[in-house]
Order: C-alpha cells, then structure tokens, then sequence
C-alpha cells in the first residue's frame, strides 16, 4: 500500500465543546455526524456541510487509523499504530483523557469495529495476522483467527445475525465473513478485487459495500457476496475507508486528503464534504440507525459464559469463548482458571508466554522493564517465579508468572551468564558463566552463593537438572566442545559426549524417559543418548541452520533458531515437526512447563543438595 502523507497538519480550528456537540447536534442534525481517523488526531464534522471546519475529539495522538463508537455510552475507540494500542474517549466528558484498552501484543492494528450490543470490541492486526476479540475494556482478549491472513484490514459487524466481515489485501485479495464466535468462515469476494480497503454494512438493505484503491471503485453485493454491483468506478484516486447513512456513502481518499459522499445506489450525486485533511484515514457515520439495539442470548447472565459471550449465526446464536491460551471446560461455559502447558521465551529486550494448550500459539509479553539483553529462562511451578539471566546488566532475575514482583537475585561476580536451572526440589538455582568460565549455585532467593564448577571450562552454555537422581548436565561449545554431568554439589565431574560436537546451544532432560537431548547449531542436528552416555541417535538433521534455545516437555522438543526467526518442535518419537511461531526476530532461550503439575514434588532431597549445611563463599 502506499505511504502516507507526511506534511506537517494544519492548525485545528477553534474548538467545539464536545459535551454541546454531543448532547445537542447528535439528536438533532438534519444530516449525519461523520467521526474519522486524521492519524494525528479523531475529529467530527457534520456531513451537511452545517459547520464548515471539523471538531477535534482527541488531538496530539501518533498514528490514529481505525475508530468506532459506541452510542450509548458516547465512547469513541480508535487505533493507534505507531503506539501499538486501541485507546478510547468519551463525547460526553470533555476533557477526559484518551484511556488504553489494549497495550500489548499489537503491531498493527489497522481495523476496529465495536459489537455495540454484546459490548466487544473485534480487530485485524496486519503484522501479526490475527483477527482479535475483547471485552470494551480490554479484558478476555482472545485470538479468534490466525491462520491464512495476510494483510488483513477493514472489518465491519452484523451483531443481528452473528456474522463479521473483512477485507484482506495480501497476496491473495478477498472478503471474507465468519460468525462473530469464530464459526462458519468463508471467503465471499475473491475475483476483481486488489486492495481492498474499506468496508462497511447497510445494515437497512443488508448489503456490503467496499473500496478498492488499487482498481479506484466501490462496489456492493449481497452479504454472501452474491449479486455484485458497480457504484463508482474508474474516478477515484485512492479510496481507504467508507460509511454510510440512509442512502449516502461517505468515504476517504488518501490522495485527496478529502472526505467525499455519493448516492449509495447510483453513485451520483457526488460531493466533497471536508478538504484539506492532514491524512483523513477511517470514518464511521456516528449516528444511532448505525447502531440500532435489539436483544441477545447474552444478555441474561451473560449467556451463562465465565468469561466471552459471542454471538453466532448458528443456533443458540452465542457460543461462549475463553481469553487467548485457556481451554474451555466439557460444560461449554466455563473456562479454566489459566493456560496449564506453557512456553516460556526470552527475547533479547523481554520475556514471552505461549499457551501450547489453544493451537493459536499467541505470544503474550510479560510486564517486566529494563530487560537489556535476556539469555537464558527457566521456571520455579512450586512459587510460580520466571527466572532468567541477561547479560548486558550482569545479572540474575526473577518475577512472578504475570510479570509482577520483579527482583534482583545476582549483580556481583557475573559476567556472561548463558545457562539457568532451577532445582525445584531442593530450592537452588544454577548457572553457567561463559565469561567467568564458572558454574555456580545459590538459594532461589539469591543467598548462600558457591562456586561448584571453575577448572577446564571454555564456553559452558546450557545447564539441567535431574533433583531425583542428584546430577546437572551442561555442555560446552568450546575448542573441545562437550556435554559433561556431575552431581548437584559438583562432585563426580565426568564427560558424557565428545564427539562429532559443534556448538551444542540447547540441552534438556526426559526425566520420565532417562534420556537427554541435545541441539547443535554447528552440526545442524537434534540428538538423543541416554543419560548414561548409552545408545546415542540423531533424531532430526534437516533446516536446522542455528539452534540456540532447547527445552522438553511432554511429547515434544521445543527450540528456537536465531536464523530461522522461529520456536519450532519435533515428536521426540515420530520426529514429526511443525512451527510454533516464525518471523520473530531475537530469540533466546525458552522453557516448557506444565503450571499446574510439579514433578517430583513428593520426592525427598538428599543432604548434599542442601546448601545450608555447605561453607558459603560470598
């Protein structure tokens, strides 16, 4: 698509109370009161042409781009791409700041439509190609598509029937529709259509219309797409979003800068309705017809739903849904109190969660700050603690699985620290430091430091733990790289694997199985021995160019590749592969845990693994 203007804008006009806009205009304009996207800031303008400048409703935004409202309340919501976010305001509090609905997990939000009777707000992400839903306030977030989109934009509502629909101008140009639970998806428009930008609903004729600003037309058909129509073709310069009221159509033009309406059956009666725009991008008619109300199934206790209630074009019409990682309960309106299987990720500047219990894979970002360089991660399932390593503050870390409760553990003494494990067990944590070319131990808590391992060391990188057994395996990917072991307090150092090694990044255990895997970003392979040092085999050789994070769980080997840009797994039996998450850049390490078992939970520590009992050295 084409860029937008960056000409500075032009000074706003004197401005309006928005409280005397709302309360007296809205209810008694001849014509319709139109609300759009200017990127810098959300403005009304009557379509009448009654006032002849538009009326600011939130100014000094970054990139403002979809926006809808809803009438009751006189909330506006809008997209902010630059702040990656979905704000909100309200008409009727003048004054009142721009609120954040939505703050993490957007790239670029380039559509918005509010479900104004079951009180959602639906949006396209054409970054992260997904199709999102959400209470008004942001809570239950839950990806309802996320495969095969490309670039998806315009998305528009038809909460009397259950259905949604959009536009996607990726390589494949179509309109698609779906129930706004996620069911019945079906591309309706696939044929002379390029990039199809705007769209919305005649909710009255119960017809869809849609600009295309490649081909410079807006058409309509049916809402399943049939009985297509020509209403302005061959006279518009680029066309980005459209809306009607009664039997006008407004729309936006990227090139003109401008607002312009037509007739929406003929497309005469062509007119300009507001020129001179700083880049005039999404538009609705704010208007009440545009957002009649009627009764749902989720109305009465919220259809008997925990959590989302969404309307559906299949009897009952609603199916109740679950925020983004958590499965549904057999009942079919409870949801689970969280994700059980999750991956753990350490990107360079933060940390990430994926719920491997939905096949979305969404990745959620934990709230913790000053993350400069993260490394290596790992879990705590008895407190519910991350713990990770970052190299550029020389430090040990921690905070709770949400993000809170972020605290130091280790800032003295450390250099490149590239591995971590936790000894659930026991309630130590391990450590390899490449630079100090030590293996360490301490508390969970930070205290009763020791050093376990500091002689023929050269590169040690990844480290796990067997607490049942008494032993911690690490390898190094040195001049004479290796996979050693040695029991917990350090004792009984002996080599594992030393040969046909490259650069052996990621290491994990099957506990279950008495087997440890390995990843090589050198050999480009995966291997399995068991922890004996028996019965070596190569379980995946192929586009495998750098693995660097490595970890197990269940049925599954999980990695990242740094060139890759992506978390795959491998069946640890079937060697069947597939891909968790690609095209995300500074990966790291990453853990798989099950949050709601602990292994070994029952079983009882040996007192070497105590470090109470141990001279501490720092």
């Amino acid at each position: 698509m084409e860029t937008a203007p960056t000409r500075a804008p032009p000074p706003p006009p004197p401005p309006l109370l928005l409280l005397v806009l709302y309360c007296s205009l809205v209810p008694a304009a001849a014509s319709p009161l139109l609300l759009f996207a200017n990127r810098r800031d959300v403005r009304l303008v009557d379509a009448g042409g009654v006032k002849l400048e538009s009326t600011i409703v939130a100014s000094g935004l970054e990139d403002a781009a979809a926006v809808d409202f809803q009438f009751s309340k006189g909330a506006v919501y809008w997209t902010d791409v630059s702040e990656e976010a979905i704000k909100q305001t309200y008409l009727n509090q003048t004054g009142a700041a721009a609120q954040n609905i939505v703050i993490s997990g957007l790239v670029s939000p380039d559509g918005l439509a509010c479900d104004w009777v079951g009180k959602k707000l639906y949006w396209t992400d054409s970054e992260t190609n997904r199709i999102e839903v959400a209470n008004l306030n942001g809570t239950s977030r839950k990806v309802l598509f996320w495969q095969d989109l490309d670039q998806p934009r315009a998305i528009a509502l038809d909460p009397a029937h259950g259905y949604m629909y959009w536009t996607d101008w990726g390589e494949a140009p179509r309109i698609e529709r779906a129930g706004m639970d996620g069911s019945t998806r079906k591309i309706i428009v696939d044929s002379d259509i390029y990039w199809p930008n705007g769209l919305t609903i005649d909710l009255e004729e119960q017809k869809l219309y849609w600009a295309d600003a490649k081909l410079s037309f807006i058409h309509r058909a049916n809402l399943d797409g049939s009985f297509r129509q020509k209403v302005v073709e061959g006279s518009l310069t680029h066309p980005f979003a459209l809306t009607l009221s009664g039997d006008t159509l407004y729309w936006t033009d990227w090139q003109t800068r401008s607002i312009h309406a037509c007739n929406k059956w003929t497309g005469e009666q062509r007119k300009e309705i507001l020129s001179a725009l700083y880049s005039p991008m999404d538009i609705q008619v704010l208007s009440q017809e545009r957002q009649p109300p009627f009764h749902t199934p989720c109305e009465e206790d919220n259809g008997g739903c925990s959590h989302l209630c969404l309307l559906s074009p299949r009897e009952p019409f609603y199916s109740c849904a679950c925020p983004t990682g958590v499965q549904l309960q057999d009942n079919g309106k409870t949801c689970k109190t969280g994700a059980e299987e999750v991956l753990l990720l350490a990107r360079r500047t933060d940390l990430r969660r994926i719920s491997l219990d939905t096949p979305d894979f969404t990745d959620i970002v934990l709230q913790v700050g000053d993350i400069r360089h993260a490394i290596a991660i790992d879990y705590d399932p008895l407190e519910g603690y991350v713990y990770w390593t970052d190299d550029e503050v020389r430090a040990i870390r921690r905070a709770y699985l949400d993000g809170s409760g972020a605290q130091t553990l280790v800032n003295t003494e450390i250099n490149d620290p590239d591995g971590i494990a936790v000894d659930w067990v026991a309630r130590n944590l391990y450590w390899t430091d490449t630079g100090t070319d030590r293996i360490e131990v301490t508390r969970l808590n930070g205290t009763s430091r020791k050093i376990l391992v500091s002689e023929d060391l050269d590169e040690p990188r990844a480290i796990v733990l067997h607490p049942v057994m008494g032993l911690m395996y690490w390898t190094d990917w040195g001049e004479n790289p290796k996979i050693e072991c040695a029991n917990l307090d350090g004792r009984d150092r002996h080599v594992l694997v030393n040969t046909s090694l490259g650069w052996p990044n990621g290491l994990a255990l099957d506990l279950q199985e008495g087997k440890l895997y390995w990843g090589d970003a050198k050999t480009d392979k995966i291997e399995v021995i068991n922890i004996d040092g028996t019965k070596r085999k190569t379980l995946l050789e192929d586009k495998l160019p750098h693995i660097f994070g490595f970890t197990l769980l269940g049925d599954f080997i999980y990695w990242t590749d740094w060139q890759r840009r992506s978390i795959e797994r491998v069946h640890k039996v079937k060697a069947s592969r597939d891909v968790i998450i690609d095209q995300l850049p500074d990966l790291m390490g990453l853990k798989a845990v099950n949050v709601a078992k602990v292994v070994g939970e029952s079983w009882s520590s040996e007192p070497w693994l105590h470090l109470a009992s141990w001279p501490q050295e720092r």
